[in-house]
This record gives C-alpha cells, sequence and structure tokens, in this order.
C-alpha cells in the first residue's frame, strides 16, 4: 500500500437509504472523533437504483441524530463498476447484498468484498444488519447499536493492520 493513501470505505445495502447510510454517518463520526478522518474516507451505496438522490430515511435520519451522528446530507446512489477499484473495503449490510456484490465484481477485487458485522464482538452470532425498513422504530434503535459495535471494531481493526 502507498504510504499517505487514504483508506476507502464503502458501506451498502439495498437501497442506500437505511443501513449503510447509517453505517456511513455512525463510522465517519467515530473515525473523526479518533482523529483519523485525514487516513480514512467514507462513502456509502446500494445495490439497487430505486432511490438515487434521496436522502437518507427519514426515520433512520431521526434515530441517528438522537445519538448525535448527522446523516442529512447524504444522497442515495447505486454501486458503480468504480467503486470496485477506488475503495479498499466494501462491506455489506446482509448476505443478500454481499453476494450481489460479488457477481459485479471483477475477480481480482472479491476479496476487498465482506459482511461490515464481520467486525462486531458479536460476529459469531449476529453477521447481518438487518433492514429496518418495513418494520417499527425499533429496528432503526438495532440497526444504529450493531452499526455502532462493527464500527468501533473497525476502526479497531483498521488501527491494528492498515493505519
Amino acid at each position: 500500500m502507498v504510504q499517505n493513501k487514504k483508506i476507502k470505505v464503502l458501506f451498502v445495502c439495498m437501497g442506500n437509504i437505511c443501513r449503510s447510510p447509517t453505517a456511513d454517518a455512525v463510522f465517519r463520526h467515530i473515525v473523526k472523533a479518533a482523529g483519523a478522518d485525514h487516513m480514512i474516507e467514507v462513502d456509502s451505496a446500494g445495490t439497487h437504483a430505486y432511490h438515487i438522490g434521496n436522502p437518507p430515511d427519514q426515520r433512520a435520519q431521526h434515530t441517528a441524530l438522537q445519538r448525535g451522528y448527522k446523516m442529512h446530507e447524504l444522497r442515495a446512489r447505486a454501486v458503480q463498476s468504480s467503486d470496485f477499484e477506488e475503495f479498499d473495503y466494501i462491506l455489506a449490510m446482509d448476505n443478500e447484498n454481499l453476494t450481489l456484490l460479488q457477481q459485479q465484481s471483477p475477480q481480482h477485487h472479491i476479496n476487498k468484498i465482506q459482511l461490515f458485522m464481520q467486525y462486531s464482538e458479536n460476529a459469531s452470532t449476529l453477521i447481518e444488519v438487518p433492514d429496518p425498513y418495513f418494520g417499527g422504530q425499533q429496528g432503526f434503535e438495532q440497526v444504529l447499536d450493531m452499526v455502532e459495535e462493527a464500527s468501533r471494531g473497525l476502526l479497531a481493526h483498521l488501527r491494528n493492520h492498515r493505519i
């Protein structure tokens, strides 16, 4: 790896309006609080183009804002072929999106694609971040809890292995 090159992390869910923008906002916040924002770049995208250009779901924004995470400026976008070249870590929220990413990826970038929850302390029991879109408020709280924990684990991993 080239010295002084930012590590680029892409969070991916289906529509890029609930889980992946939540992970984007939380991880960005944690990275900045740790003073590592000059070394890590964060983005999010969706495997489907349902919501391109839209802000995150209002329920996700409200839940995040209650814990101090701002995500109102984020806009949904679809995963692009250039993402597989550009990003060092492409982290899927669930197995369905993991499979879709693996199918889209050039073979020489497939090792960049992982489940985000593998960085959680509870990775052995909670391997997927559930989609809260069709559920109630408790689903958004659960997603935020999981994303916070996995984000701390991801930052620790990057510190131990990359930065």
